[in-house]
């Protein structure tokens, strides 16, 4: 269970919040008390409202020309990356919960009338820099691996990926590098949105916390991160109508977990 451990830092303890030591079973109990927040306001038809005209819009433009085919796995697994942004409302309700007060769906809105908006928006904004730039990298990779050639038919390109060198290649390679991203992203946010809410911090404090609360607990938050990709993977399985149940499970454990590594 949460012990306490010391602020790391000489000097800056009383600065900066002190980061609790977890185990697997404060992330077994966090995904229990998530699931049991997203039984309580269930948002799988917000979220599928939000999912599926994106990919909407996806399989549209694929109708009209593959040229957007190399990208398709790289938009969509992007959504790891921009999910702790996404998921700012389902904090809210979760914090409002844990205090007993009176909850509704107005209250996930609640964070943009935050004093901390300037704080949530600067991190958003890191966020979405960081997908687009996981977009390009992405990009780069299959033009380096396929040249500028453009696939001609979805089952050719698959074929291509599965069996060529070059597609071993791009997804090792593609691999790698969505990792590297993936544990960016692990690091300035996984409790950084949640200690916004809860307290009046800058955006910049948040990530240190953020990075503190990963670096003092590397096993902790690495089964974590390997958690968070699970679900999202199994979820995007059937036809990605899985994603509206394991996005806002996965929101609402988001903050129960700041709740257990940062000492209140």
């Amino acid at each position: 269970m949460a012990t306490q451990k010391s602020a790391s830092l000489t000097g800056m303890a009383d600065a900066q919040p002190v980061i609790n030591d977890i185990d697997w079973d404060d992330l077994v109990d966090c995904l229990k008390k998530g699931m049991d927040d997203f039984k309580t306001y269930p948002s799988h038809l917000v979220l599928l409202v939000v999912i599926y005209p994106v990919l909407g819009m996806i399989l549209a433009r694929l109708t009209f020309g593959y040229d957007i085919l190399p990208l398709l796995f790289p938009i969509i697994s992007g959504f790891a990356l921009v999910g702790p942004l996404a998921a700012v409302g389902l904090y809210e309700l979760s914090r409002r919960r844990e205090k007993g007060g009176k909850v509704s769906w107005k209250h996930a809105f609640a964070p943009f009338k935050s004093p901390s908006i300037g704080s949530i928006l600067t991190l958003g904004v890191l966020q979405l820099v960081i997908y687009f730039l996981w977009l390009g990298a992405a990009l780069t990779i299959y033009r380096l691996t396929f040249g500028n050639a453009l696939p001609t038919s979805i089952p050719g390109f698959i074929y291509e990926i599965l069996t060529t060198p070059a597609g071993w290649t791009l997804i090792i390679v593609g691999g790698g590098v969505g990792f590297l991203f993936a544990v960016t992203v692990l690091i300035i946010s996984v409790v950084s949105f949640p200690l916004i809410l809860d307290r009046e911090v800058s955006a910049i404090e948040a990530v240190q916390t953020s990075a503190r609360a990963v670096l003092e607990n590397p096993m902790s938050m690495t089964m974590w991160g390997i958690i968070v990709a699970t679900l999202l993977g199994i979820g995007m399985l059937p036809l990605f109508v899985g994603l509206a149940v394991t996005m806002p499970v996965l929101g609402h454990a988001t903050w129960h977990l700041y709740r257990k590594v940062v000492k209140h």
